[in-house]
């Protein structure tokens, strides 16, 4: 079965259009668990555009006092270091010790996270990072393109999983290269397979496009924020959730 982990970052951004603590981050998590969700997500970032460390000192207090079971994954750049009340993405790491924690290769001018790994002449660099996180007890992933050779490299780093970058399939959906672009991700999905790589995927899932999404084969997570909160300003956040779930249990049982 497919879990689901809701990104909260864009709770953090509307509270953060004000000087208040409303909409409550930790409101928000409690009700996505209540309608199944098994993970909260959160990508900080230097500049603390929503997700605060704060916010994630305090989710990471949440889980482990009240909700053992669920899952927290933290998203970022491991290159990210100090930069005013941010203590840097490794250090904030290092003090919660989530579950899981993915790689993310991201500038911190952009937007939102848009391209995964060239893990090509990153070993250096980036495998003590993996090692040291590994040690503490947290599975590490990777941000990464549908690309056989990139994938391939992840295993060879000892990445314990990746996260497939679906924005291309998300922008492809209902046109007509739908097929032909999915047919990239089907076919990273089997590689991963082969290799003994665990297999995550998000960004731009939705509710019209999750589904055919969940062909892919032994896809263990789905991290989705940016459309969840968007449904959930018509549907209310708990249906929202629940609706998202209902898909992944529909597709687990074909």
């Amino acid at each position: 079965m497919t879990l689901l982990s809701v990104n909260l970052n864009k709770v953090a951004l509307l509270r953060n259009s004000r000087d208040t603590v409303i909409p409550s981050v930790l409101d928000a998590a409690r009700s996505c668990i209540k309608a199944g969700s098994s993970g909260i997500t959160v990508h900080p970032r230097p500049d603390m555009r929503h997700i605060r460390p704060s916010d994630v000192h305090a989710i990471a207090a949440l889980l482990r006092d009240e909700y053992a079971q669920i899952e927290f994954n933290i998203e970022g750049n491991p290159y990210a270091g100090p930069e005013g009340d941010y203590p840097g993405f490794l250090e904030l790491v290092r003090e919660v010790q989530p579950a899981q924690c993915t790689l993310v290769p991201d500038d911190p001018t952009q937007l939102t996270s848009d391209h995964g790994w060239d893990l090509a002449g990153e070993s250096n660099r980036l495998q003590p990072i993996i090692q040291e996180l590994q040690s503490l007890g947290i599975r590490v992933s990777a941000f990464m393109d549908p690309d056989l050779e990139q994938i391939r490299l992840a295993k060879h780093f000892g990445i314990d999983r990746i996260e497939l970058y679906t924005g291309p399939y998300a922008e492809a959906y209902a046109t007509n290269d739908q097929e032909e672009v999915f047919a990239t991700f089907m076919t990273a999905a089997e590689e991963a397979q082969r290799i003994g790589i665990g297999l995550n995927a998000g960004h731009d899932l939705n509710l019209d496009n999750l589904g055919h999404f969940c062909q892919v084969p032994d896809l263990a997570e789905v991290s989705i924020g940016h459309a969840i909160i968007a449904d959930a300003l018509w549907m209310g956040l708990e249906n929202t959730v629940a609706a998202y779930r209902a898909i992944l249990d529909d597709a687990g049982k074909s």
